[in-house]
């Protein structure tokens, strides 16, 4: 499976955290986990270009998904 080149944070976020009652509080989430993990945290400080985008791009993506230990077709699953 090839990963897509970004993906929105938000849509990101709704597919890991399922759980959450809206975007909003998934999002939460997807930060807090980021924010909690240094090595997480560092991993996509030297990524990431833009802070503010409002999208991961591909190796953010794949960072990330690492981290939370789910594989390239689970994520395609979600």
């Amino acid at each position: 499976m090839i990963l897509p080149r970004t993906i929105l944070k938000q849509d990101l976020a709704k597919k890991l955290y399922p759980q959450s009652s809206n975007t909003t509080s998934a999002m939460q989430l997807l930060r807090k986990e980021i924010k909690v993990s240094q090595e997480l945290s560092s991993k996509l400080d030297k990524l990431t270009r833009n802070k503010r985008a409002h999208y991961f791009t591909h190796k953010e993506l794949e960072v990330i998904l690492e981290h939370i230990g789910i594989s390239q077709e689970e994520f395609a699953g979600l």
